[in-house]
Parts: C-alpha cells; structure tokens; sequence
C-alpha cells in the first residue's frame, strides 16, 4: 500500500539532535536508575512555573551568540517552590540546545526529560532559534514542540512515541515570546485543540493490566512452545489443525505439549474467562470466519492458504470475551476490533535519517502500518483503560515468479502470526508495552521488548482485537 513520503527541510537536524540528547544520554540514565525513582508526575496544569529563570537567562544563554554559549558551564537553580534545574548545553554539528533540566526525584540527575524540562535548539551557524521542546510527562518520547512561524505566530506539535497528535497548530504568540512565558499560558492559546488527557494518565486505572500482567508471568514457566498447539475445552493439548492429541505425535526437537502463536492467545483468553465461565473455549468456532474480509480475488484461496486464519481466531477470541465480560452487544465487530486513531502522520526513524510520513491509519483487510503502533497503543492506554489487545500481524505474501510458475503466485494478504499487547501505566506513571506471544513474554535487542516486535515487522501491519481484563486470570 503506496504511503505518501515527505522529508521537512530540517528533519534530519532534528534526528541528529534527539538521538544526541535522548539516546545517548537520557535513555541510558533511563535504564540505570531504579524505578523507585520515578515519582508520579503532577497534573500538567500544576508544573512548577519557571518563567522567572527563563527572563533571567535571555540576554546570557537564548540570545547570546553560539560560540559564548557552547563554552559556558552547567548552571544550577533553585525554584520558589523548591523545584532543581540544571541550565546546559549540547552540541551536534549544526545546531546545539540549551537544555533546562528538571531534577529527576531527588535523584541528583538531570536527563532532560523530566517532567518540565524545557528545551531550546538554536543554530550554530548564526544562532538562529529553530525549535522549543517541553517535556509534560518524565518520558523522552512524549513532548510539545513549538516551531517559529511568522513574526507574531508560532507553530505547536503534540508528539506521543512519534506520533503526532497535534501537527503544525499555529498560534496567536510570536516564537520568542514563549522564551519568557508560562508554559500554561502557551497551552491555553491552543484552546481545546491542545490534546491535555494524553498527559495525565492516572495509575490507579491500570491496576487490572498490572495485576494480569504478573499472573501471566508467573504461569509461562509451566509453558512450552509446539508448532501448531492448543488447549481444547477438555484441557487436552491438541493440534489446532486436526484437533488430534499432541501426546500421539511425539516430533524430534518438540516438546510432547505445548501452544504456538494462536493457542497461547487462547490460553490467554480461557484464563479471562474461565473465573466466570468456568469453561474452556472449544476450538472449532474460533477458526470460523469472522467478518468482512477478503473478496472475490482472496475467496478461491481459502482453503488452499487460508489467509485469514490468524484474523479470524483474534475477533471470535475476542467477541466471546466481550460478550462474557461486557454484555452480548459487545461482541459485535465494531465493538471488539480498534479501528479509530488520532493521529495523521509519524516519525520514522532510521540510521539513513528521520522521515516524517503520512499515516493512513486502519486500512480495511489490514489494519495498523507498524510504524504507527506505539502511539496508537500509547493512546488506547489514556482512552480504554482495562483492555488488552490481541494483534494479527500481517502482510502480502507469495512468490512473484518461479522456476516452475513464472508468472508467479497470487500475492495474497496473510495473517500469519498473532501477539498478545498489553499498553499500561506502571505504579510510578511510566508508560509500558508487555509483549506476550507463542508462549513466552517476548525479549529482544533494543531498548524495550515492544521495540524488538515493531523492528522485527517492518511493513507490516497489525489488526487490533481488544478484550477487556479484570484482574482474574486462572487459565
């Protein structure tokens, strides 16, 4: 699916600049410190305001020429309400910031994420101001950016793990001014398009997915991964294909029972359900077709590739979820599949540079590009509180050409692996992404677990399935 690409003039600046502040040092301080550290961050409305300090740094740090400023010291200062920040610069090639770093809980650290940290990047060519970066939340990922305009506007963006929930907002206030105004003052120019709830998650809503997060943890000991393996309603492991017990076909290099993708998303789902059923799903009615999906090209591929199993197993999984934990109505497709999003464009990263590209959003008989599946995930957490979601991961498959089939293979959409996601906000108000899958909570290279499953899925897409939890899992 062809996506519309456009590189901004100064988007490669800006990756070289955050990758600087944020990875090299901020997100390695991020995994050092404890997470005892992290106190829950206050309301955005009740950020300490640190106006004062900034009218006094203008004329020596934002207005001063670049070389002056790249050879001062770090400053610290205390705020009237007893709030540290340390004043700094970083350097890249063509630009350098002036970092205000809020102190981290006591931490005697200052990464420049903190919760009211406050950043202005200038040009080291001629000093020229190119971007204010505030932090509402101690995340690296989550800011408000304001971008010089004209003379008496400025422009806003809202950025949640790259995605832009607010893109190019003008406002009523030329670009210098906000080097001296309250940062609330700034917000409330932008009225109701200024997007506060994504900012202010309470943790106390996130009990349900912490407390199912550990019950799952603690039971994936007693589980092993066999192809094509699940659990019947009888409790027996089987093949989901045959339905044949798994004890009669003994294979070389597999364990004698054990679950794939699709029969770990069961047990999942009969660990929801089954404290209130008491019953295992049986598992004919959840290889069903569920839905519009396909068409007259994909109906005579069916039995041959069965492109839509994996799709069809996530909606029946989690329609019978709905309709056991909500209500029968809830078990209806537009109920149980996510299909809204609001944002319209992400941030690609890349060693090649950053991209800033359109983002269609669901597509029918797809769902969600990868790319943006962290801030659409971070945005379910704030508007669905309680939910998991089961993912369908997939992409056109089939050869283009062969020896044997020049003319190639029907290049068919095929859902052929499914994920169990988990958004939430752990007890210190940190944004997490669990990541359950083929019997095993999924570990990877890079920075997060999450980030390993984007990175292992380029191009590919993610249908979403949602299945409310309460706390209770007894598989």
């Amino acid at each position: 699916m062809p996506i519309l690409i456009y590189i901004e003039r100064t988007v490669d600046k800006i990756m070289e600049m955050d990758k600087f502040l944020l990875h090299y040092f901020s997100l390695t301080l991020l995994l050092l410190l404890p997470a005892s550290l992290f106190a829950l961050d206050t309301p955005t409305g009740k950020i300490e305001d640190d106006s004062s300090l900034r009218i006094s740094l203008t004329d020596s740090w934002f207005h001063e020429t670049p070389g002056r400023v790249l050879n001062k010291k770090a400053e610290y200062h205390t705020l009237k309400g007893g709030g540290r920040i340390q004043v700094r610069v970083e350097a890249s090639k063509d630009e350098f910031m002036i970092v205000l770093a809020r102190e981290l809980q006591g931490s005697n650290s200052y990464p420049g994420w903190a919760q009211g940290s406050w950043v202005l990047t200038r040009s080291r060519s001629d000093g020229a101001p190119t971007r204010i970066r505030i932090f509402p939340r101690s995340d690296p990922y989550v800011y408000i950016q304001f971008r010089p305009f004209s003379l008496d506007k400025c422009q806003m963006d809202v950025v949640l793990y790259d995605g832009y929930i607010v893109r190019s907002l003008p406002l009523p206030i030329s670009f210098e001014r906000l080097y001296t105004l309250p940062v609330e003052e700034a917000l409330a120019s932008a009225g109701d398009k200024f997007p506060r709830k994504y900012f202010e998650a309470d943790p106390d809503m996130y009990r349900d997915q912490r407390a199912f997060v550990s019950a799952v943890r603690a039971r994936l000991p007693s589980l092993d991964f066999r192809d094509d393996g699940a659990i019947d309603s009888r409790g027996d492991y089987v093949f989901i294909n045959t339905l044949e017990s798994q004890i009669s076909r003994i294979e070389k290099g597999q364990p004698p029972e054990g679950l794939n993708c699709s029969g770990f998303a069961k047990w999942v789902v009969d660990g929801i359900l089954k404290p209130l059923t008491g019953e295992l799903l049986p598992i004919p009615p959840l290889k069903e077709p569920f839905g519009n999906r396909g068409d007259s090209f994909t109906e005579p591929w069916e039995r041959a590739r069965d492109p839509f199993f994996g799709l069809d197993w996530c909606r029946n999984l989690a329609s019978r979820a709905g309709a056991v934990l909500r209500s029968p109505a809830f078990a209806a497709l537009e109920e149980i599949e996510v299909r809204r999003w609001p944002f319209s464009q992400v941030m690609t990263r890349s060693p090649d540079g950053n991209r800033i590209v359109s983002y269609p959003g669901f597509l029918e008989n797809a769902g969600f590009g990868i790319e943006g599946l962290h801030p659409l995930l971070y945005t379910l957490a704030i508007d669905e509180p309680n939910r998991i979601y089961l993912a369908a991961v997939n992409t056109e498959t089939g050869d283009p050409t062969t020896a044997r089939n020049p003319r190639g293979l029907p290049r068919l959409r095929q859902y052929f692996h499914i994920a169990v996601l988990v958004p939430y906000f752990n007890e210190y108000g940190n944004f997490q992404v669990t990541v359950f899958e083929s019997a095993a909570e999924t570990s990877f290279t890079g920075e997060t677990a999450f980030t390993g499953f984007k990175s292992r899925y380029p191009g590919h897409f993610v249908n979403l399935s949602r299945v409310p939890v309460d706390g209770k899992f007894e598989p």
